[in-house]
């Protein structure tokens, strides 16, 4: 049955990825996963979880600091708008995987107002994490996390040894949605639409 709704729309949008999303992408448990100082890692398991805004907790304080380009953010700077919150490594397979779909939907998400802001783990040098962001044309920025101090900030939400990992943050910097391991253009678009309400320019 169709819901002329946009927020309908959305919702069942998610509610199909959510069914597919619940299965293994095969990246789990990637053998050899590891960062730059040899530590293993594991791929998520393509979980993808929507909050309601009735059940969402507090909003998320303490992501601030340099980023890879050496400015300065913090994330609670940009509440108001939603923001999607992408933890990588340069060092991480599946984060090499989901780069151009993080692009693609970046572009496809802007007319809703979202963020993009990455935590790039385990990098000991920003010459590694800019020559990621190079490579994939990345013009977010990302907060440089090599001791995963601000990963463990999101403990809750975020298991610290998985990693690719994305959480949508709602406009009052509330978790409104987590996405374990390697995410998709289509997946990411839908959940951001569901937590906003309101489908993104061009989606079908």
């Amino acid at each position: 049955m169709r819901t002329s709704s946009p927020r309908g729309a959305a919702a069942l949008a998610v509610a199909a990825l959510l069914l597919a999303g619940c299965g293994s992408s095969g990246e789990a448990g990637v053998p050899g996963l590891r960062d730059e100082a040899g530590d293993a890692f594991v791929s998520g398991d393509s979980t993808v979880q929507v909050v309601p805004a009735a059940e969402r907790g507090e909003p998320v304080q303490g992501l601030e600091g340099p980023t890879v380009d050496g400015e300065e953010l913090d994330v609670a700077d940009l509440r108001g708008a939603p923001v999607v919150l992408n933890v990588w490594g340069s060092w991480c397979g599946p984060c090499h995987a989901e780069a151009p779909d993080l692009v693609a939907a970046e572009g496809e998400l802007a007319g809703l107002g979202a963020r993009f802001v990455g935590i790039n783990i385990r990098d000991r040098s920003t010459v590694a994490a800019t020559g990621f962001e190079e490579e994939y044309g990345i013009g977010w920025p990302s907060l440089h996390d090599p001791d995963s101090e601000l990963l463990l900030r999101l403990a809750s939400d975020v298991p610290p040894n998985t990693v690719p990992a994305t959480l949508v943050l709602d406009e009052e910097g509330r978790v409104a949605a987590r996405l374990l391991g390697r995410v998709s253009r289509a997946t990411l678009v839908a959940v951001v639409e569901d937590v906003v309400g309101t489908p993104a320019q061009g989606t079908p």
